[in-house]
């Protein structure tokens, strides 16, 4: 006698038809055997209050605020649990409700389909080509910085950056990621000027001699655009577009981009509800700004605008992310709340960093940002060989 696992459909309908049942019973039954919690935010109490009622209705469970039944409250947060099953008759129930339900109910219906799982597909970046959801992408990281916390100065030359991402690429780097501004606490800035100085050189030289997509690891537009102009293909923001001119130039492009959550305090009121929050108004923007949705990559920003326990709490949490129906990107490749939780330096955080990135692929991380390429290569396809 054992408990078993069942993540989604695909997995019910597999271990029902192990016992031996016929398919009409195998697809009766596989919604039955999924259990999907869902939380929803700022609810008015009448909402919340049919939500609640039709999700009973149907023998699931809806926690909500207890200042709902008297309308004490002005908004208030939903918890639904329940099987896909009741998920189902629900949706149907929401379809001809008032006071925005109908709405909300198209919503629930789309976030439960992307926790079912991403099917894999092809992302063009600007004529090279990656497999999104095969198998994990491993992104090799290439700073052309002085002060970068991990390698800053070591491929500060053009020889050697060059030669380290043609090592990066032997190794097995599915995308070469290029910065020349370092993101380390208490970074100088530098300009744009400066910093397409440390980087057009490097793109120059690079992407014609690597097969795979090389990406520029820029907040700035003006950088972007030049390093677009160099045949950069892919552009990895780390405030997810906040320079008015770089959703505009993206989608113009037809460059993939990588929007990152961050912020500038580690003050939240619900840590993943937040970061959910944040994702969906980006990608909101990517989107209204005519990037396609298949060109969108997400990546939760460990490491920024979180402290050592937070980042912990996400990489533990990862697969909320999930909902959002985009591939994910993390990259905590030996940042420093490895070197607060094991105490060590970060030339010692290797082993760290391989644990990150095998949570963080079996929670659901598409790609991962690293430094150390052959040895995290190596990580993901173990990894990939068990979750796979």
């Amino acid at each position: 006698m054992r408990v078993i696992s069942i993540p989604n459909r695909t997995t019910a309908a597999a271990e029902i038809r192990a016992v031996g049942a016929d398919e009409p019973g195998c697809r009766i039954m596989a919604p039955k055997a999924v259990f999907r919690v869902v939380k929803i935010s700022g609810l008015t109490p009448v909402q919340a209050n049919i939500l609640k009622q039709e999700m009973l209705a149907k023998g699931g469970e809806a926690a909500v605020s207890r200042g709902v039944v008297n309308h004490s409250v002005e908004r208030t947060d939903v918890l639904l649990m329940g099987t896909l099953r009741q998920y189902d008759e629900l949706l149907a129930r929401l379809r001809m409700q008032p006071f925005g339900l109908a709405r909300l109910g198209e919503e629930l219906r789309r976030v439960l389909e992307n926790a079912e799982g991403r099917r894999p597909y092809c992302l063009d970046c600007r004529g090279r080509r990656l497999t999104i959801g095969e198998r994990t992408l491993v992104m090799g990281i290439l700073n052309v910085t002085p002060d970068s916390f991990s390698d800053g100065g070591r491929y500060s030359t053009l020889e050697a950056a060059t030669a380290r991402a043609l090592a990066m690429v032997e190794e097995g780097a599915d995308i070469i990621d290029v910065g020349g501004e370092s993101t380390r606490p208490g970074h100088t800035p530098v300009d744009a000027a400066e910093e397409l100085r440390r980087i057009l050189p490097v793109l120059e030289a690079v992407v014609p001699q690597v097969p795979v997509p090389v990406s520029v690891d820029t907040t700035k537009a003006a950088v972007a655009r030049a390093a677009l102009e160099a045949g950069a293909h892919i552009i990895n923001d780390q405030w997810a577009l906040r320079d008015p001119e770089m959703a505009a130039l993206a989608a113009s492009a037809g460059a993939p981009v990588v929007l990152m959550h961050n912020r500038r305090d580690t003050e939240y009121r619900d840590l993943m509800g937040d970061i959910v929050a944040y994702f969906e108004e980006r990608t909101a923007a990517a989107l209204a700004a005519g990037i396609p949705p298949e060109h969108i990559i997400i990546d939760p920003g460990i490491g920024f605008g979180k402290t050592p326990e937070q980042n912990r709490e996400v990489m533990r949490r990862l697969e909320e992310l999930n909902s959002l129906g985009f591939p994910v990107l993390i990259g905590t490749s030996r940042k420093s709340f490895i070197g607060y939780t094991l105490n060590l330096p970060v030339e010692e955080r290797l082993e760290g960093t391989a644990a990150t990135v095998a949570v963080g692929i079996m929670k659901g991380a598409d790609i991962i940002r690293v430094h150390d390429v052959k040895e995290m290569v190596r990580v993901a396809r173990m990894v990939d060989a068990l979750k796979r």
